[in-house]
C-alpha cells in the first residue's frame, strides 16, 4: 500500500526469476507479484497542496510574500478506465485495467492499447502474427511484427482451449530492457524458448489485427514501460534563476535596513523612550522592543521587494510568444502551419541551448530508403543512375518481365537486369540472399498485390529490390520462407534465425532449399562481415571495399552479403546445442553468441548493397541558422565514416571553409590520446596540457576538465566507434570532451546505441562539474577547497 503517494512497503526480496501459471490466480498470488494498478499522476488529494506549494516556492518571491502574509496575520491576531476482456472462472469477462493480475489471459482488439507486458498466445492473423505500433516506447511510427509460438497459436480464439491452458512461464525478473526478453514456456512435456519477438509490451498499440490473446507476464509498475519512467524534474530558465538571485539580494538589503532601524530603535529606547510613556506605551525589555520593531519595519518596507517583478516578466514573455507566432519566416506555406509557442518561456529556453545531440537516420534524413547501387562478385552496378529521371525516362529499367514488380521502384542500370536474365549464378545468389535473409512479413490482399511490413526501412528496401529483380518474397511461416525465383515458386525450410542486434551488427538465416542443401545467409556491417570471411575471399574483399568506399562517399548506407554451405551432420549437432542454450535462463545470451560466432565463420563474400536515405527538406538551411546562433551540433550515427562525412558536408555540418576537420580513427588508447592532443594543440597552440585540469589532491586520480575554451576559427571533429570506445574510458573521457567542445561540429560514426547514451551522459555530467570546478585553478590548497565548495553549492542550487 502507499500513503501520501509514497511507497511505505517493506522492500521485498530481489526477484531472481518469475514463474507464472496460466489461469491460476491462487498459485500466482502466492508470489505477491505487482498488480496492474499504476500511478502516473503528479499529485494525489493528500500531496497536491504541499507539493504544489513547494514548487511555487521555487520562486523565492512567493515564499517571501507568504511569509509576509503570515507575519501580518500574527500582528493582527497576535486509473485507467478502459475495459478489456480477461478470463475468470473459465469465461471471458469485461475487466478494468487495474484489476488485471499476473498470469491472467486477456483479449486485445484492434487499435487497443496494450495494457500490460504480455506473452502473445494467438491472434486473428495468419501464422499468429500481430502488428503493433511502438511510438509510445521508442517514437517509431512504422509497424512492427510479433509472432506467437505455434503451440499456443493453434488455440486461436477457442475459449475452452484458452481457459484450459495451463502452460507455465519461467522468465527473467522485471527490468527496463525494452529490446530483450528471456524466458521459457513449459506446456505439456515440452519446453519452448521465449524471446522479445513473442512479447507485447505495455505502451504498444495493436494495429491491423482484429484480436489477439496474451498471458500477463508483468503488470503495473513492473512493466518495462514503467521501469523506464523517471521522475520529472522542475525546470527553470536562466531568467528565473536570475530573478531569484535579485530577489534574494533585495530581501537581504531589506533585512539589513530593518536591522539598522531595529538597532536604532533599541538605542533610542534606552536614551529617550522613557519620556514618551504617557502617550506611547513601551516594552520594558529594550531588546524585545527592538525585535518587534524589526518585524514592524519588515511590514512597513515590504514594497522594497517588487511584487510586480514576476508579473512584468510574464507580460514580456507573453508578448515574445506572440512575436514567435506572428513570425512569417517561421510559417510553413505547404501545410499552412504557423509557428505556435506553447509556453511563454520558449524564447528563454531556446536561448539557453548551446549544444544539440542528434541522430542521423530519421532526423537529418527522411528514413525513406531506396535501393540505389550494389556490388556483386567484384562488379559495381547502378553507375548510370539519373536522379532527374523525368528528363531521362528512356534510361529507366523496364521490369515488365516481372508480373510481381513494384511499380514504384526505379533503377537505371540495364546491365544488372541483363545479368539476371542471363542467369549468372553470383547475381542470382545475391538477390536470393536478399529475399531470404530478413524478418519482413508479406501481405497479399489480392493476387499480385504484395505489401511488405518491415521492422526497418532498410530491410523493406532490400526485399523490394529483390522482388523487382525476380526474387519475390511471397510469404513466411515459423518453419518456412516461400519466394518466387524468376517465376518459379520455391519453399525454403527455415531452420534458424540468428538475430540482428546492435552488438552483432549482422543477421543470418539458416535454410534448406527444396533440393535439401543447407546454407547460411548473412548480411551486416562491412567490418563485422570481413572478420568472418574465408581467406580465399581476400582479393574480392579488396575490390568490394573500393566499391563500398565509393558508395559511402556518396552518402549511401551500405551492407555486405555473405553465405556458407553447411554440413548436415555438423548442423544437426549444432542445432541440438542451440536448442539447449535457447531454453536456458542462465547465460543464454552468452552461450547463443558463442554458437553464432562458431557457425558464422569462413563465409564466402557475395557482394554489397548501397541504399539512399534522402535528407530532410531544409535541413542544411536549418543547420546553417543554428551555427549562426553559436550552437554546436554533435551527430551520433551508426553509419560508416565515409557516409557520415558525406552527410556532414551535405547538411552543412562540415564546410569547406572550416579551418580544419580532425579525424580520430586510431586503434589503441595511446594513439587516440595522441590524436586528441594533436588536434587540441592545433586549435590552441599555446595551451598547456594540464592547465585546465584539477590536481589529484582534490579529485584523486581522475582529472576533470574545468572550463569551456574558446578558439579562433571553425573546426570539425569526426571520430569512429572504435576510437570512441577508448576516448570514453575514465582516464581519457574528459580530454576527449575538452577537444570536442572546441569544435563547432562533432560527428561520431559507427557508434552503438550504448555509446550514444554514454556520450550524452558523459557530456552532461562534465558540464555540471565544469560549473563547480572552474575556479579551482587558483594556487593554494585551501583556496581550492573554498572555491570547490562554494561553486559546488552554486551548481546544486541551480540544478535543483
Amino acid at each position: 500500500m502507499s500513503f501520501f503517494g509514497l511507497d511505505c512497503i517493506r522492500k521485498k526480496e530481489k526477484e531472481v526469476e518469475r514463474k507464472i501459471r496460466a489461469n491460476d490466480r491462487e498459485y500466482n498470488s502466492s508470489f505477491k507479484y505487482a498488480t496492474n494498478s499504476i500511478k502516473t499522476s503528479k499529485y494525489n488529494p493528500f500531496t497536491f497542496l504541499p507539493l504544489n506549494l513547494f514548487e511555487q516556492f521555487q520562486r523565492i518571491a512567493n515564499a517571501y510574500f507568504l511569509f509576509l502574509l503570515i507575519l501580518q496575520v500574527c500582528n493582527i491576531q497576535c486509473c485507467n478506465l478502459h475495459n478489456l476482456f480477461s478470463f475468470f472462472q473459465n469465461r471471458l469477462i469485461s475487466e478494468k485495467w487495474m484489476n488485471v493480475q499476473v498470469g491472467d489471459i486477456i483479449k486485445l482488439e484492434n487499435n487497443q492499447f496494450v495494457t500490460a507486458d504480455l506473452l502473445l498466445l494467438s491472434s486473428s492473423e495468419p501464422l499468429n502474427l500481430v502488428y503493433i505500433e511502438t511510438a509510445e516506447l521508442d517514437g517509431e511510427t512504422n509497424l512492427k511484427v510479433k509472432q506467437a509460438l505455434t503451440v499456443t497459436g493453434d488455440m486461436g480464439d477457442y475459449l475452452e482451449a484458452l481457459a484450459a491452458f495451463n502452460g507455465e512461464v519461467c522468465c527473467e525478473p522485471p527490468n527496463n530492457r525494452l529490446d530483450r526478453f528471456m524466458g521459457t514456456l513449459t506446456f505439456g512435456t515440452q519446453k519452448y524458448s521465449l524471446d522479445n519477438e513473442r512479447v507485447l509490451l505495455r505502451g504498444c498499440t495493436l494495429r491491423n489485427t482484429d484480436w489477439c490473446f496474451g498471458l500477463v507476464l508483468f503488470a503495473g509498475p513492473e512493466t518495462k514501460l514503467m521501469q523506464n519512467c523517471g521522475k520529472s524534474t522542475f525546470k527553470r530558465t536562466s531568467i528565473d534563476r536570475l530573478m531569484n538571485v535579485l530577489v534574494l539580494f533585495i530581501f537581504g538589503l531589506l533585512a539589513l535596513m530593518c536591522i539598522i532601524l531595529a538597532v536604532g530603535n533599541g538605542i533610542w529606547e534606552n536614551h529617550a523612550g522613557s519620556k514618551f510613556n504617557a502617550f506611547l506605551p513601551r516594552e520594558e525589555n529594550t531588546a524585545f522592543s527592538a525585535f518587534l520593531t524589526f518585524w514592524s519595519y519588515i511590514i512597513i518596507l515590504n514594497t522594497v521587494v517588487p511584487i510586480s517583478l514576476y508579473v512584468s516578466m510574464e507580460v514580456i514573455r507573453l508578448g515574445n510568444s506572440y512575436y514567435i507566432n506572428w513570425d512569417r519566416n517561421m510559417y510553413h506555406a505547404r501545410t499552412d502551419t504557423p509557428a505556435e509557442a506553447r509556453t511563454t518561456t520558449l524564447n528563454e529556453e531556446l536561448g539557453q541551448i548551446k549544444y544539440i545531440f542528434s541522430d542521423k537516420t530519421g532526423t537529418l534524413t527522411q528514413n525513406i530508403m531506396t535501393f540505389n547501387k550494389c556490388s556483386i562478385n567484384g562488379k559495381s552496378y547502378g553507375q548510370n543512375q539519373f536522379h532527374m529521371h523525368q528528363l531521362f525516362l528512356i534510361f529507366i529499367v523496364d521490369f515488365s518481365f516481372n508480373r510481381l514488380a513494384d511499380p514504384k521502384f526505379f533503377f537505371y542500370d540495364h546491365t544488372l537486369v541483363e545479368a539476371i536474365k542471363l542467369g549468372l549464378p553470383d547475381v542470382h545468389a545475391f538477390f536470393r540472399l536478399l529475399a531470404l535473409c530478413h524478418t519482413v512479413m508479406a501481405e497479399e490482399k489480392k493476387e499480385g498485390d504484395l505489401v511488405y511490413q518491415a521492422q526497418s526501412p532498410d530491410e523493406g528496401a532490400l526485399v523490394t529490390a529483390a522482388r523487382n529483380f525476380g526474387f519475390v518474397f511471397r510469404s513466411r511461416s515459423p518453419e518456412t520462407v516461400t519466394i518466387e525465383e524468376m517465376g518459379i515458386q520455391r519453399s525454403y525450410e527455415l531452420l534458424a534465425i540468428l538475430d540482428f542486434n546492435n552488438v552483432r551488427k549482422r543477421m543470418s538465416v539458416i535454410v534448406r532449399n527444396p533440393e535439401g542443401k543447407l546454407s547460411l545467409y548473412c548480411k551486416g556491417a562491412d567490418t563485422i562481415i570481413y572478420e568472418r570471411l574465408h581467406p580465399s575471399c581476400s582479393e574480392l574483399m579488396k575490390v568490394t571495399t573500393e566499391h563500398l568506399n565509393e558508395f559511402a562517399g556518396e552518402g549511401l548506407r551500405t551492407l555486405v552479403l555473405a553465405y556458407k554451405d553447411l554440413d548436415e551432420e555438423y548442423f544437426s549437432e549444432w542445432k541440438q546445442r542451440h536448442h539447449e542454450s535457447s531454453v536456458a535462463l542462465e547465460d543464454r545470451e552468452e552461450n547463443l553468441e558463442k554458437l553464432y560466432e562458431e557457425i558464422e565463420r569462413d563465409m564466402m563474400l557475395i557482394g554489397a548493397t548501397a541504399i539512399e536515405d534522402k535528407l530532410q527538406d531544409g535541413v542544411s538551411q536549418t543547420i546553417e541558422q543554428l551555427t549562426k546562433a553559436e550552437i554546436k551540433i554533435w551527430v551520433l550515427t551508426g553509419d560508416k565514416q565515409e557516409t557520415a562525412e558525406n552527410i556532414g558536408y551535405s547538411c552543412n555540418l562540415l564546410r569547406e571553409e572550416m579551418n580544419d576537420v580532425f579525424f580520430i580513427a586510431a586503434n589503441s588508447p595511446e594513439e587516440v590520446r595522441q590524436e586528441l592532443r594533436d588536434a587540441c594543440l592545433k586549435m590552441r597552440p599555446a595551451t598547456e596540457q594540464d592547465k585546465f585540469l584539477i590536481p589529484e589532491i582534490i579529485l584523486g586520480d581522475t582529472p576533470k576538465v574545468v572550463q569551456d575554451e574558446n578558439v579562433n576559427g571553425d573546426y570539425g571533429l569526426v571520430i569512429n566507434g572504435h576510437s570512441l570506445a577508448f576516448a570514453l574510458e575514465s582516464n581519457m573521457e574528459l580530454e576527449f570532451l575538452r577537444t570536442a567542445c572546441m569544435c563547432k561540429t562533432v560527428i561520431c560514426c559507427r557508434v552503438t546505441p550504448l555509446q550514444k547514451a554514454q556520450v550524452v551522459e558523459c557530456f552532461r555530467l562534465s558540464s555540471c562539474e565544469e560549473q563547480c570546478f572552474h575556479q579551482c585553478s587558483f594556487s593554494g590548497t585551501w583556496r581550492k577547497w573554498i572555491f570547490f565548495f562554494v561553486n559546488l553549492l552554486k551548481v546544486l542550487m541551480e540544478q535543483k
